[in-house]
């Protein structure tokens, strides 16, 4: 035999059950810097081009994958080179999964305010690609003296394509730079 509760004892005791329901798939959640510095680095907030140049190797789904940022001239963006990258549906027949090519990057500021700043490349060779025709758009991580480039798709979770910064292109105090 069930039991009919009075209304206000009705309302409070689907209040306890369906509110704690509707908030615990949000404690497994985390904000993308959360995820990010659980596997990587604190996601970058502000960071110059000095700071990114030097060479990159792959971790996780970019694993052979291998990115040169060189420095800028002047106050446009300096120049990248990819190797085994990833190539974007509309291309794979053409150049297959992956391509090796060049172009050129910069740090892009336009998220607006409070938005992390990302690493905006510009590949031309073997061909001009077109924004989204391949990855180009990564985010920044740096912290304990690392710093990672990543592809930012799932907020939630540790980014599977990342690439971690092995050597400096930037001259540390008294010594040369490695490029």
């Amino acid at each position: 035999m069930s039991r009919v509760l009075p209304a206000g004892r009705r309302l409070r005791w689907m209040t306890a059950v369906a509110v704690p329901a509707l908030l615990s798939p949000l404690a497994g959640c985390s904000s993308s810097s959360t995820a990010v510095e659980a596997c990587m680095a604190k996601q970058a907030t502000s960071v110059g081009s000095v700071d990114l140049t030097g060479t990159y190797t792959g971790e996780g789904d970019a694993k052979a994958v291998t990115l040169t940022l060189r420095p800028p001239v002047g106050r446009s963006g300096g120049s990248v080179t990819v190797r085994n990258w990833p190539t974007g549906d509309w291309y794979r027949s053409e150049l297959g999964d992956t391509f090796n090519g060049s172009g050129t990057w910069d740090v892009d500021y336009s998220g607006g305010s409070g938005k992390p700043p990302h690493v905006s490349l510009s590949l031309t060779s073997p061909r001009l690609f077109l924004n989204d025709d391949t990855l180009d758009k990564l985010s920044i991580a740096e912290g304990s003296g690392r710093t990672y480039l990543y592809e930012d798709d799932d907020p939630d979770v540790c980014p599977k394509f990342r690439l971690k910064m092995t050597s400096s292109g930037a001259p540390g105090p008294g010594t040369k730079s490695s490029r």
